[in-house]
């Protein structure tokens, strides 16, 4: 698989992997450590050496196997992690960026993940309470004393990334974004591009449902991070139809799947992209990773582009309370 560099000079794969939903969020969580352990592995054998997780995943038991799975292959790999949680007894509570909750989490993280610095350190949620440019500057420091890399930020605003930037660089922003959410479009990636700061999509695949494996007759887990969203509510699934009906048609005569057309849209939209789909299965790993040898004509991205804004997206994507810790 082909590189790609964020913010001029983090290189990443191509395609990286989202391992939140090896520890929650979709549905029952994977009883078998071991085979957890081996799709990470396995994802470096097909190329993808961007692994993204965070200490509020679990908590902290998402960044134990991604520690665990990823040390044979440390030196091959780049991590991404996060901070901004306030977490007790097991539970987030609220948020906390505060420079010593994040020289907290940093060392916590570093003995988590069985490193000597982490490569990515993203603020996972703006926090009102704590000036970004204090946050900025404790990453920073972070930085020259060796224990992080790079700094990101995670569902910012323009006005927040740009001032962060100021105070230390930043080298990416991760975000959600995929054919059928486009709310970074009007400010957030043209800051990005003028400041040279690369961009992380998560959820590239629409959480599943521009793969055509979800529908209005879906049924979610209780525990599925899906039932919550507005945008899966049947009445809504029913109204997005149009969407993931026109990428499974591209599909077929791309001979790709509905999976690859939407990250190959999401991989030409600007060369310091690198989205982050979640998987627990090694097949889904291939075709995700195959997805950057699918070639979109210019026609194939006008057509899915004027599509996605013609037909619109019913539903929030997420609910009121997660809605209002971005932007920020």
């Amino acid at each position: 698989m082909h590189a790609r560099v964020l913010g001029g000079s983090l290189e990443v794969s191509a395609v990286g992997l989202g391992c939140m939903g090896m520890s929650q969020g979709y549905g029952p969580n994977p009883g078998d450590r071991a085979e957890m352990i081996h799709v990470i592995r396995s994802a470096r054998d097909v190329g993808i050496t961007f692994f993204d997780t965070a200490e509020v995943y679990g908590p902290y038991v998402n960044e134990e196997l991604v520690g665990e799975a990823l040390q044979p292959v440390r030196d091959e790999v780049v991590i991404a992690t996060k901070f901004g949680w306030d977490i007790r007894d097991g539970k987030s509570i609220g948020l906390n960026s505060r420079p010593e909750q994040i020289r907290g989490v940093a060392e916590a993280s570093l003995r988590r993940l069985r490193t000597e610095a982490i490569d990515l350190f993203y603020q996972h949620r703006v926090d009102p309470a704590v000036p970004i440019e204090d946050v900025a500057g404790t990453v920073g420091d972070l930085v020259r004393e060796g224990k992080v890399r790079h700094f990101g930020l995670s569902e910012a605003s323009a006005a927040t990334i740009r001032r962060a930037h100021a105070t230390f660089p930043v080298t990416a922003v991760q975000s959600e974004y995929s054919l059928w959410t486009r709310d970074p479009e009007p400010e957030v990636l043209p800051a990005l591009r003028e400041l040279g700061i690369g961009f992380v999509p998560f959820s590239p695949l629409g959480k599943g449902f521009l793969t055509g494996t979800v529908d209005a007759t879906t049924t979610f887990a209780p525990d599925d991070i899906r039932r919550s969203i507005p945008r899966f509510k049947i009445e809504n699934r029913a109204a997005n139809k149009a969407l993931p009906d026109f990428v499974t048609a591209l599909a077929h005569t791309h001979g790709a799947t509905p999976g690859q057309i939407a990250l190959a849209w999401l991989l030409a939209q600007d060369a310091s992209i690198s989205p982050i789909p979640g998987t627990r299965r090694i097949s889904r790993l291939e075709e995700n990773a195959a997805a950057t040898t699918v070639p979109l004509s210019a026609d194939d991205l006008s057509d899915l582009d004027s599509l996605a804004r013609r037909v619109g997206v019913s539903g929030a994507r997420y609910n009121e309370l997660h809605q209002s810790l971005v932007g920020r």
